[in-house]
């Protein structure tokens, strides 16, 4: 069960929302859209075939609606004095991180732009109602995992137990301690199929290799000498670009001679609460 929320200014200002402590003056009356967002599903129809063929699907925008009532103390604050506060957070237009927390300790967070922000300056009992749109519809995980290992000349898998349920991608650094010329990144999701990134070019020691599958920031890096170049040609066009999966999901870094450090990054994400 959701137990409270804040949100971030741009600017580093925090506002805290308990649902079960109305001291503030805010009294959260509902909180809509934290649920899975809608798929937009694509097909296509073909000539003398009933039915249609199923091509692809996204996930929609996720939009978050907020009621608040306002009570304030008379003594302290007035209805105007509540809206101010609120105007200084949820201003239209502007780019704010909302958190959410549950009684089980989870604690997710969500990039959000101000669609609108209206009060109900004439209804007897005043409340704001407050629209953001999040255009990655996914809430994550603000703290990070991070997995080290060593690549091997074996068989040998690593399992990572990935706890989300949206797919996410890695940041896979490999810290070169001698020559290597080529090494192979082996995936197996839950569905059991096997996928690989190859590459192959020269890394010497001291070398520093970071590979990013991340969606929207997907590249390959090298800071050799302590200059920094993208090296994105040394991987394999046929690669697969890997993404952990809900579940239990198995590792190889295969490199012939002894093993090379290295370190994988990855946040979790939740289709929604």
């Amino acid at each position: 069960m959701l137990t409270k929320f804040d949100v971030t200014t741009a600017q580093g200002n925090l506002m805290t929302f308990d649902l079960t402590d109305t001291s503030a003056g805010f009294i959260v009356e509902n909180v809509d859209g934290l649920g899975p967002v809608k798929a937009t599903l694509v097909s296509s129809s073909f000539a003398g075939t009933d039915g249609e063929q199923y091509l692809s699907s996204r996930r929609e925008a996720r939009n978050i609606k907020i009621t608040l009532g306002l009570d304030p103390d008379p003594i302290h604050d007035s209805v105007r004095s509540l809206r101010k506060q609120l105007y200084s957070y949820f201003m239209p237009k502007s780019e704010v991180t909302l958190g959410f927390y549950d009684d089980d300790g989870l604690h997710v967070t969500i990039l959000g732009v101000v669609e609108s922000c209206d009060p109900t300056i004439f209804d007897q009992e005043p409340a704001m109602d407050i629209s953001l749109m999040c255009y990655d519809p996914d809430l994550i995980d603000p703290v990070g995992v991070h997995l080290t290992g060593n690549s091997t000349s074996s068989t040998a898998q690593t399992l990572v137990q990935y706890d989300g349920e949206v797919s996410t991608g890695i940041v896979f650094t490999l810290n070169v301690n001698r020559s290597l010329t080529d090494f192979t990144i082996y995936h197996t999701p839950p569905s059991g199929e096997l996928y690989q990134l190859d590459f192959s070019g020269p890394l010497v020691a001291g070398d520093v290799l970071t590979i990013s599958t991340v969606k929207g920031d997907k590249g390959v890096t090298l800071i050799h000498s302590g200059t920094s170049s993208s090296v994105l040609y040394y991987v394999s066009p046929q690669s697969k670009w890997i993404e952990f999966e809900p579940g239990d999901n198995e590792i190889r870094v295969y490199a012939a001679g002894a093993g090379v450090p290295y370190t994988i990054d990855y946040i979790t994400r939740y289709g929604g609460l």
